[in-house]
């Protein structure tokens, strides 16, 4: 069965989650795998030279189990579906995986058919931060001190390396964001559905053929 495997991240509070939940909504036989709901418990975070817990690296997450559940879903993406109507039983399905550190992760490699990565500048990343309740909550420094130094670190990392992917500037609405996956995914799920039920035809009918 064809599958589009298709991966959101970037900068914290850039708009992820909203973007993958938008999307799913809109887009039948979609499912969505968030990265945030495979962090390893507070007791098992590694703690620097600052007092700082070390969230925004792998380590913190228990990604081995986060690649177990996207193997199920590619295994038979169908019993991930919560719609069993007509129109989503001929769509190809969609697994998004959301979060903020998805590329630095070997693994997922052979795994994407399209990769988004949402920026927004310094100042408005700051400022969208300090609005959000996070638990444990975030110490004096913490965003200047671990996380953003930590997310030019992995951005710098996948820009080293030569890869598909799309960067999304954040800044924009939520709207513009959504219309331009939304089209973008639509596009490649068409192409699939065409390539799924178009027969191939044997290479012996070519012969003789001038």
């Amino acid at each position: 069965m064809k599958t589009l495997v298709v991966g959101i991240s970037g900068v914290t509070n850039g708009g992820k989650t909203t973007l993958a939940k938008k999307l799913q909504k809109q887009l039948p036989s979609c499912s969505v795998i968030s990265q945030d709901d495979y962090f390893k418990p507070e007791s098992e975070i590694k703690i620097d030279e600052n007092g700082f817990l070390q969230y925004d690296e792998l380590e913190a997450l228990n990604m081995e189990i986060l690649m177990s559940a996207v193997y199920s879903w590619m295994k038979n993406p169908r019993n991930s579906l919560e719609s069993d109507d007509l129109e989503s039983a001929e769509e190809v399905p969609i697994l998004i995986i959301e979060g903020f550190l998805l590329y630095t992760y070997k693994p997922l490699d052979s795994v994407w058919n399209r990769r988004y990565f949402l920026t927004i500048p310094y100042e408005e990343c700051k400022r969208r931060r300090s609005t959000r309740v996070y638990e444990p909550p975030d110490p004096p420094g913490y965003f200047d001190g671990h996380v953003w130094p930590m997310y030019l670190k992995h951005r710098k990392e996948i820009e080293d390396i030569t890869r598909n992917i799309v960067y999304l500037d954040g800044t924009k609405s939520e709207e513009d964001l959504f219309t331009r996956v939304c089209d973008d995914l639509t596009e490649e799920r068409a192409k699939q559905k065409c390539l799924q039920i178009t027969p191939k035809v044997p290479s012996s009918s070519t012969s003789g053929i001038l």
